[in-house]
């Protein structure tokens, strides 16, 4: 026991107690029952403090719960709400009158009739879609037979003029020497109109074979027989990839590309020029003119098949959208960068 305890004991007990063994046996049982409470004391507030941790913890992951299904049903409200424009009667159902909270059956009813007018919806979609690819795939039919038929008697007609030239060019006069070489200048522009139709209604038809293509082979074949009458620059920076594709469809969409640089170009010293960075799933390539450039607001249109920016009798109007057309069956993109009058740059995507 505490020296000081017992002493304060001893002080108040008459002096012939102070030796008595049983003051000794009284002390010691103070001492015992002081040390069992101190003890238990101790285990009570090892209990108290364990129960307060796991109250805390069981507080915090209550309060983290709860804020959670607020966060729900302020959703689930916000949805309501968006949908009460569509259906005010049904969605006042959901509101008890009592306690104005949500009725969480009538909520469920609620969402499950509007899942199953959303499944509704999609197949609807679903068929819109089928039928549209239906409608395509019977206009591009149609657009290949008319151009396939139509080149038979262009020739024809072609050939014809040529020999009537021939035969009457002294006979007919200048004017009539002039007349005949405007036909011959439309036979040509529905020539390449037509070749250009058929390019287009068959570029994403007809599955091709892919193979291993070096494209500084083809981009060099491509401007060894490009038509450039006035020699402007075809710049390369860097060594291009081999890449996944066809020699067909690739020619055509960088043909395609080069040909508007070289074309719509009005500078002195004319550049085209074509640059590609390797992305993780992508190969990105650009063309590059210093030519007329082009105005945002014709950005969109100038993808779209037969649109013009220029009145130029050759143009058909087609080679972008061909373009287009092409990045699309490799899984790309194409989009564009202009300054009117100083620059434009193609960009396009092909997945590797």
């Amino acid at each position: 026991m505490n020296s000081l305890l017992k002493r304060q004991i001893r002080k108040y007990l008459p002096k012939e107690y102070h030796s008595n063994k049983d003051l000794e046996l009284f002390l010691e049982a103070i001492d015992k029952s002081y040390r069992t409470y101190d003890d238990q004391f101790a285990m009570l507030h090892r209990a108290t403090t364990i129960s307060s941790d796991e109250l805390f913890v069981s507080n915090k992951l209550l309060k983290e719960e709860t804020e959670s299904q607020k966060r729900v049903i302020d959703k689930l409200k916000s949805v309501i709400d968006t949908l009460k424009i569509y259906d005010a009667d049904k969605n006042r159902n959901i509101i008890d009158e009592k306690s104005e909270e949500l009725d969480p059956l009538k909520l469920a009813d609620f969402i499950d009739n509007q899942a199953k007018e959303i499944i509704k919806i999609n197949n609807l979609k679903d068929k819109l879609l089928t039928d549209l690819e239906s409608q395509n795939q019977e206009l591009n039919d149609y657009a290949h037979m008319v151009s396939h038929d139509l080149k038979s008697p262009l020739q024809n007609i072609d050939t014809l003029v040529t020999w009537f030239i021939d035969d009457y060019k002294s006979v007919i006069g200048e004017a009539g020497n002039e007349v005949i070489s405007q036909v011959k200048n439309n036979l040509e522009k529905m020539d390449t109109l037509i070749h250009g139709i058929l390019e287009y209604s068959t570029i994403g038809k007809i599955e091709k074979k892919l193979y291993d293509l070096d494209l500084n082979i083809l981009i060099k074949d491509l401007i060894d027989k490009i038509d450039n009458p006035k020699n402007t620059l075809i710049k390369v920076n860097g060594v291009l990839p081999i890449i996944k594709g066809d020699q067909h469809r690739l020619s055509l969409l960088f043909y395609n590309l080069i040909h508007n640089g070289l074309k719509f170009n009005n500078k002195e010293k004319g550049i085209v020029e074509i640059n590609f960075e390797e992305q993780n799933d992508f190969w990105k390539f650009s063309v590059k003119d210093n030519g007329n450039g082009i105005e945002k607001k014709y950005f969109d249109k100038i993808f779209i098949a037969f649109q013009k920016l220029e009145d130029d009798f050759k143009s058909t109007g087609i080679g972008l959208s061909i373009v287009k057309k092409i990045v699309e069956t490799f899984n790309g993109e194409i989009w564009l960068e202009s300054i009117p009058k100083i620059e434009t740059t193609f960009f396009f995507t092909i997945k590797k």
